[in-house]
C-alpha cells in the first residue's frame, strides 16, 4: 500500500450529501501533472526489460530460434523459451472454471495464432531486448491458417459469461407463418481489437517467496488467485498494485499471457522485470471482439405489432478455448413479441481467444437488432419511434419478469424532443443541408443489464473526526476513485474532505471486478454496508454511555450527518464522532461490509438500464463521405452518483458507437492469419474530427430493487443503440440499407 497514492478532495466540496454532486475527478491533478503512476512507470532497483517475440504464422510449430545470436547482443541477459522457462505449479491449459482462460506460456513449440508469444528476451535496456527479439529469427513448420466464418459450425452450450446458447418463448415458426408481413436480413460485424491508451504491462519483483506485481487490472483479487494457482503460492504472498489503468474495457479483467510471462521472466533472472506490449502486440493475445454474422427474421401483424423475433448468430472462437460472443441475447429484453427465439453457433479459427469487450454481446447484437427494427418499421409503414412505442415491452419479453424499473418511454420522449425528431420526414433521401449534403436522422434503443458482483470494504472512524474507507477498487479512467469516495463519505456521514479513500491494491478488501457496468453498484454497496456497520458500532458506544446526550436513543435510532450522530426523533440532540470515541478511550473504531449475492429481488425482476440514441449524419452525394454530425442520447440508469462522470462515460460509449458503425475493423490476412492493420495508422478509431456534437440526457429513475443505493451501470449502455442509430440515419439519408459493418463510403457507391 505504501506506493499507492492517497487521494484527498479539493476545496470545492460542499456540506450535506456527497452523492449526486458533479465533482471533478479526485485524481485529476495527479494525471495532468504526471504524478499518476501507471504500471509501466514503476522502475525498481535492478530493473531489467523484457520484450516478447511473437509468431508470424497462425498455425504450425516453431522449428528454430537463434537464441545464441540474441544472447550475444550487448545488454541481453537471457532468453526465455520453452526449454528454460521456470516450472509452473499448474498447467496453463487447464480450466477449473468458466472465467479461467487458457494462456500461452511457452509450454511447447506449437503456434495457435499469429501474435502468440514464442519467446521472451530479457535485457538491461528496452532497446537491447527489442533487438534481441529480432535476432531470434524464428523459422516455422507452417500449416494452413483457418480464418473467417466459413468453417464447420457447431452449437456451443454456453455463450458470453455463461448464458445458455439458445432460448425461446412461444412458437416462432407458427407466428412467422401466420404473420401479415415478414422480413429476413443478415448483418455482419467484424473482429474488433482492444486498443486502450495503456497497453498491457507488468513490473514483477520476486522478493524471496513474496511476489510484488505492478500491472493494470480490472480484477485484483482474481489476478492474485490466478498467479497463486500458476506459481503455487498462497495469496498472502502476492501483492498486485493497480492504482491507475489507462483504459480497460474488458481486456484487463483477466491476466494475459504477456503479464504472466513477465513474472516468469523475473523468476528466471532473479531480478525485477518490466514487460510492456507494443501496439501491434495488442492484436492477438489480450482478447478481442469476435466477428458475427447475424440473421434476423421478424414477423409483423396487420396492426404493426411484432409477432415473432428469431435472432441467430454465427460467431468465431479460438481453436483452444471457449468464448462465444452472445450477440443474439439482446433480443431477450427490448421488444414485446409473443414468440422470441435466440440461438448461437460458432466456428473454430486460428486466432487468440475472443473475450469481453465493452458491452460484449449487446454492442454486436444491438447494431443488428436496431437496424432490423427500423427495417420492420419501414415494412409496417410506421415512423421508427412510433413503431418502437407500439412494441414497447412492459415486462421482459423472454422471461415475462417485470422490470425493477424502466424509464425508457421517458428516454424516448426527452431524447426525441431535444433532437427535434418530430420534424423528421418519413421518406429517405429528402433532407439536404445548405451545402447540398444528404442529411439523415436515425435512432436506436439502448439497454444493458444492471449487474452486481460480490465485494467487501472496510470503514474506519477516527477520534479526530475523520474517516478512512478502503476497498480494492479499480479506476480505469471511469472515475471510480471519485464516485466511490462520494458513496463512502455519505456512508459514514462525513464531508468528502474528511475521508481518506484507499483503493487500487490487492491487500485491501476484495472489490470484485470492474466489468459489466457493475463496479459502482458492487463496490459502492460494500462501502455503504461497511459505513452502516461502523456507524452502528459507534451508535452502540453512544447510546449505552450515560454521559452521552444519545444515551438510551437505541429505541428511536440515530443518524450520522456532518461528523455527528443525531437522535432520529430529535436532531437537536447529538454528539460528534470524536467525542464519542475519546470518552470511550478509543483512537478509532472500524467495521467491514459485504455486497452481492443477497438480493432476492433479482430472482423476481428483470434489471436493466435503458436509453434512446438519436443520430444525424451528413453524406456527400458524389464522394459518399460519411460524417456523424450530431448525437443525442437519453439514458435512465438508476441513481446517479456523479453526473459529470456519468456524462463522460456516456459520451465515451456513444463515440465507440460511431467507431463501431463507421471505423473499427480488424482485417486478417487469410493466407497467414496475421492482422494486417495492427497499428493506429491502419486500425481506425474515431479522432477529434470524427466526434460529433454530443449530448447526454440523464433521465431520472428510482429503483430500490436493484440495490439499496438504486445504482445501475453506465459504462457500456452508451455504445448500445448508437451504432444502430447511425446505420439507420445512413439509410434515411441515402435510401440504401447497409448491413455489413463498419459502413464505408465504397458501400454507398453504385
Amino acid at each position: 500500500m505504501s506506493d499507492i497514492p492517497t487521494l484527498s478532495a479539493g476545496s470545492h466540496q460542499r456540506h450535506g450529501s456527497n452523492i449526486g454532486q458533479p465533482l471533478t475527478r479526485r485524481d485529476g491533478l495527479l494525471k495532468v501533472t504526471g504524478g499518476a503512476r501507471y504500471a509501466a512507470d514503476n522502475n525498481p532497483d535492478g530493473l531489467l526489460h523484457a520484450v516478447l517475440a511473437v509468431a508470424s504464422i497462425a498455425r504450425g510449430r516453431v522449428t528454430h530460434l537463434d537464441v545464441e545470436a540474441a544472447k550475444a547482443h550487448p545488454g541481453v541477459v537471457d532468453v526465455m523459451v520453452p526449454g528454460n522457462r521456470p516450472a509452473l505449479a499448474s498447467d496453463p491449459d487447464e480450466k477449473s472454471n468458466p472465467f479461467m482462460f487458457r494462456l500461452d506460456l511457452l509450454q511447447n513449440d506449437r503456434v495457435r495464432y499469429a501474435g502468440q508469444p514464442i519467446a521472451v528476451v530479457i535485457a538491461e535496456t528496452f532497446e537491447a531486448a527489442t533487438e534481441g527479439a529480432r535476432l531470434l529469427a524464428p523459422t516455422y513448420e507452417t500449416e494452413q491458417a483457418r480464418t473467417g466464418l466459413e468453417g464447420e459450425p457447431f452449437a456451443p452450450e454456453k455463450v458470453g459469461a455463461g448464458n445458455a446458447a439458445r432460448a425461446q418463448s412461444g412458437d416462432v415458426e407458427a407466428e412467422l407463418a401466420g404473420s401479415a408481413r415478414t422480413l429476413e436480413a443478415v448483418y455482419e460485424t467484424p473482429a474488433q481489437y482492444h486498443n486502450a491508451m495503456e497497453p498491457h504491462a507488468v513490473v514483477a519483483h520476486w522478493q524471496g517467496d513474496r511476489l510484488v506485481i505492478d500491472t493494470p487490472s480490472q480484477g485484483l483479487a482474481m489476478a492474485v488467485m490466478r498467479v497463486a494457482g500458476l506459481f503455487g503460492l498462497t495469496p498472502d504472498k502476492i501483492l498486485v498494485r493497480s492504482p491507475f489503468l489507462g483504459g480497460g474495457f474488458g481486456s484487463k479483467g483477466f491476466l494475459s499471457s504477456a503479464q504472466i510471462l513477465g513474472i516468469l521472466a523475473a523468476k528466471l533472472v532473479d531480478r525485477p522485470v518490466k514487460l510492456a506490449l507494443t501496439r501491434p502486440q495488442m492484436f492477438g493475445p489480450v482478447g478481442h471482439r469476435a466477428p458475427t454474422r447475424q440473421t434476423l427474421r421478424i414477423g409483423l401483424g396487420q396492426d404493426g405489432k411484432l409477432t415473432a423475433i428469431d435472432h441467430a448468430t454465427l460467431t468465431a472462437s479460438s481453436t483452444f478455448d471457449d468464448f462465444f460472443e452472445p450477440a443474439s441475447d439482446i433480443s431477450h429484453t427490448l421488444y414485446a413479441a409473443p414468440a422470441i427465439r435466440t440461438s448461437h453457433e460458432a466456428v473454430r479459427v486460428d486466432t487468440g481467444t475472443p473475450l469481453f469487450m465493452r458491452a460484449p454481446g449487446e454492442a454486436t447484437g444491438s447494431i443488428a437488432l436496431e437496424s432490423a427494427i427500423d427495417e420492420a418499421a419501414e415494412t409496417a409503414g410506421l415512423d421508427p419511434l412510433e413503431f418502437r412505442l407500439k412494441n414497447y415491452a412492459e415486462a421482459e419479453p423472454i422471461s415475462g419478469l417485470p422490470f425493477s424499473s424502466k424509464a425508457l418511454r421517458e428516454c424516448y420522449e426527452q431524447g426525441a424532443a431535444r433532437f427535434g425528431w418530430a420534424d423528421r420526414p418519413r421518406e429517405p433521401r429528402t433532407m439536404r443541408d445548405e451545402n447540398g449534403l444528404l442529411v439523415g436522422w436515425g435512432m436506436g434503443t439502448a439497454t444493458f443489464p444492471a449487474l452486481m458482483f460480490e465485494a467487501e470494504a472496510r470503514a474506519v472512524i477516527r477520534a479526530d473526526g475523520s474517516g478512512v474507507m478502503e476497498t480494492g477498487a479499480h479506476d480505469m479512467g471511469q472515475g471510480a476513485w471519485t464516485a466511490l469516495a462520494q458513496i463512502a463519505a455519505d456512508a459514514i456521514g462525513l464531508d468528502l474532505t474528511r475521508v481518506t479513500f484507499n483503493a487500487g491494491s490487492s491487500d485491501l478488501p476484495n472489490a470484485g471486478i470492474a466489468g459489466g457496468s457493475g463496479h459502482t453498484a458492487t463496490a459502492g454497496m460494500a462501502l455503504h454496508k461497511a459505513g452502516e456497520a461502523v456507524i452502528a458500532k459507534l451508535a452502540d458506544l453512544a447510546t449505552e454511555d450515560e454521559a452521552s446526550p444519545l444515551f438510551g436513543a437505541d429505541n428511536v435510532g440515530v443518524i450520522a450527518r456532518d461528523g455527528k450522530l443525531l437522535r432520529r426523533d430529535d436532531e437537536s440532540r447529538g454528539e460528534a464522532f470524536g467525542d464519542i470515541l475519546k470518552r470511550a478511550g478509543l483512537s478509532n473504531i472500524e467495521a467491514r461490509g459485504k455486497a452481492g449475492g443477497d438480493n432476492a429481488a433479482r430472482e423476481h425482476y428483470a434489471m436493466h438500464a435503458h436509453g434512446a440514441v438519436f443520430a444525424e449524419v451528413k453524406i456527400d452525394p458524389d464522394l459518399c463521405q460519411i460524417r456523424t454530425t450530431r448525437l443525442v442520447g437519453a439514458f435512465a440508469a438508476g441513481r446517479i452518483i456523479n453526473p459529470r462522470l456519468v456524462e463522460s462515460q456516456l459520451f465515451g460509449g456513444m463515440i465507440w458507437g460511431v467507431s463501431f458503425a463507421l471505423h473499427e475493423e480488424g482485417i486478417q490476412d487469410k493466407r497467414s492469419g496475421r492482422i494486417v492493420n495492427g497499428d493506429f495508422g491502419e486500425y481506425h478509431v474515431p479522432v477529434n474530427a470524427d466526434v460529433p456534437s454530443l449530448e447526454a440526457i440523464l433521465v431520472h429513475e428510482e429503483d430500490q430493487l436493484v440495490n439499496l443505493l438504486g445504482i445501475k451501470g453506465v459504462g457500456e449502455i452508451g455504445i448500445t443503440g448508437t451504432g444502430g442509430a447511425i446505420a439507420n440515419a445512413i439509410w434515411h439519408a441515402t435510401g440504401k440499407r447497409l448491413r455489413r459493418f463498419p459502413i464505408r463510403p465504397a458501400d454507398l457507391l453504385g
